[in-house]
């Protein structure tokens, strides 16, 4: 193999390669050319299909199996030495019966197939903070999709051949039964093994696998933090330039944040897109916290994608894109339930839709694109060091209860808001949607050990920075008697993110309250919305229903005893006593 100077890698594409008795061996480059020979190859196979050439240039479509068309969050394990640092916030499973199970799943998997070997930087190529992978993969949709999401091929390589350490990340489509499916991750070791799926999530290592699951591991050890986090820069008239991370579970709004358009009240306002996913953050020589996004791309949730809600997204999905499960119209161009033009004629099941029953587009259906495609995309992206953070924002989706922004009092307080956040579920995993679960941090699905240790780690923060960013919550999903929205949302967010980065510049009041802080009405900027004042004092206020919340709280912080940090419980115990006077 005359491709790698790295042994320990030549060695594991080797054994890998006799495991699973693959035809052939196909080093990946990152190139144009080799891109494009994919698509050809996908073409010809009738995976992937070309989108109309006048609107959508050089977009494609490729569907997926009915079964495999989300995270399978059951079928997701952490296989540490001890069954305790999995914690129960994580499926577990010894490594020796993982590793046994992975053998049995992956021998003779590739017969006929190519093994393509994608070796891949999360991150800027020269960020000291970005971090090295290889996938083994036979998923040709998967080295597209690599291609586009990560710095991948010859500039990795060279990394990894310098002798930089790097994940191991073994994927095979086998035959998408669920029966066979398993996403199985190897923390002490830097290792995923995922079998009989072609899902994004579960697929493309890199992302959830590589940058969440054993990142988090590895930010614990090496005082970082790896978070499911948005970057965004927000930039006034005068030219004051903050930015901001903020984690909300998948499908809750991160990507319309994270390119936000301004209403037309802020003139002069502008939005900088560093990434809508994932912030891997560290502390600065100056003691602030600066993130990177490890992602080049956007993996995105496109349903529900119009000029209303996120028409930075809706442009820039229209070249050099790849769509998922996406409906089609007679014209071949992508459809989805929240787009405004077009008719659906062809659904993501390849159906005819005058007869087929459901929505035309699967709600978790997607589109992958470069990042540099996005009008409102942040060349500090390619920072090495990061971009320094003003404030951290947690958000769910709550039909009632949660005001539409409140403050921390502390970072330790910051850190409970963080921790206990619950959201209603999404269609981006499997399951029944619409239902009220606790997300730590949006973390829940990615978190790669104990909560209790992770909420310890976070607390340490407080002695390892000088200069903390300030945390908040935001709920844009507050809902009336008749379950309308309450609150605009959208390009209006940037309402609340005006008030909190006031707050962080010390240019606005906050009334205190047993919770948090909570903005003056008279500190918002109203104007031109057409809401009522009774709905806008609601969504600022706290009601009796915390008292039964906190309840709630108790006993969720008690599934991760004893390793809850002491911090929470005392931040839980003022809360409890404010409620009370």
């Amino acid at each position: 193999m005359p491709y790698t100077k790295n042994n320990s890698l030549k060695e594991w594409v080797r054994e890998s390669a006799k495991l699973t008795q693959a035809k052939n061996i196909h080093w990946c480059t990152g190139s144009e050319e080799e891109y494009q020979e994919l698509i050809n190859l996908m073409l010809k196979s009738d995976t992937l299909y070309k989108l109309n050439t006048d609107e959508y240039r050089d977009c494609y479509l490729h569907r997926s199996d009915p079964n495999d068309v989300a995270r399978t969050e059951h079928l997701t394990f952490v296989c540490s030495q001890e069954k305790d640092q999995a914690g129960p916030n994580n499926n577990w499973m010894a490594p020796k019966e993982a590793r046994m199970l992975s053998n049995e799943l992956f021998a003779g998997s590739m017969k006929d197939r190519t093994l393509y070997v994608v070796p891949y930087c999360m991150g800027p190529i020269s960020s000291p903070y970005s971090q090295l992978g290889v996938e083994i993969t036979d998923s040709p949709y998967v080295v597209i999709n690599m291609k586009i999401m990560t710095r991948m091929g010859t500039q990795a390589l060279k990394k990894i051949d310098e002798g930089k350490p790097f994940v191991k990340g073994l994927h095979c489509t086998g035959d998408l039964s669920v029966e066979k499916r398993r996403i199985l991750h190897f923390p002490e070791t830097g290792e995923i093994h995922s079998f009989s799926s072609g899902y994004g999530g579960n697929a493309l290592l890199g992302k959830k696998c590589h940058a969440l699951r054993i990142a988090s591991w590895q930010a614990r050890q090496g005082g970082w933090l790896a978070e499911h986090m948005l970057i965004v820069g927000i930039e006034n008239p005068q030219g004051e330039k903050h930015y901001v991370v903020a984690a909300f579970p998948s499908a809750c709004g991160k990507t319309n944040l994270a390119m936000l358009i301004p209403p037309k009240d802020y003139k002069g306002w502008k939005i900088w897109t560093v990434g809508d996913d994932i912030a891997w953050m560290h502390v600065g020589d100056d003691g602030r916290l600066y993130a990177i996004n490890p992602e080049a791309g956007f993996f995105g949730v496109v349903p529900g994608t119009s000029e209303k809600t996120n028409p930075n997204a809706l442009n820039m999905i229209k070249q050099d894109a790849i769509f998922t499960n996406v409906a089609l119209t007679a014209d071949g161009a992508p459809w989805w339930e929240g787009k405004t033009s077009g008719t659906p004629k062809i659904n993501w099941k390849g159906e005819d839709c005058d007869t087929a029953t459901g929505p035309a587009a699967h709600p978790n259906s997607r589109f992958t694109v470069s990042s540099k495609n996005c009008a409102s995309y942040d060349e500090a992206a390619e920072s090495q060091n990061g971009v320094p953070i003003s404030a951290i924002i947690f958000g769910g989706r709550r039909s009632n209860l949660v005001p539409l922004v409140l403050e921390s009092k502390s970072w330790e307080h910051g850190v409970l808001l963080g921790a206990t956040m619950a959201s209603q579920t999404t269609a981006a995993a499997t399951g029944e949607t619409g239902i009220l679960r606790n997300d730590p941090m949006a973390m829940n699905p990615f978190c790669g050990y104990h909560f209790g240790s992770y909420w310890e780690h976070w607390v340490s923060f407080a002695k390892r920075a000088t200069h903390l960013p300030r945390i908040y919550n935001v709920n844009w999903f507050r809902t009336d008697e008749n379950g309308k929205f309450i609150w605009p949302g959208f390009g209006d967010n940037l309402r609340v993110l005006e008030w909190i980065l006031k707050r962080v510049d010390g240019k606005a009041q906050a009334k205190e309250t047993p919770i948090g802080n909570l903005p003056l009405l008279s500190d918002l900027n109203l104007e031109h919305l057409d809401i009522d004042k009774e709905a806008l004092e609601k969504l600022c206020s706290v009601d009796s229903g915390w008292i039964e919340e906190m309840k709630n709280v108790d006993s969720f912080l008690q599934k991760f005893e004893p390793k809850v940090p002491k911090e929470l419980w005392q931040e839980v115990s003022k809360i409890k006593d404010g409620l009370k006077a």
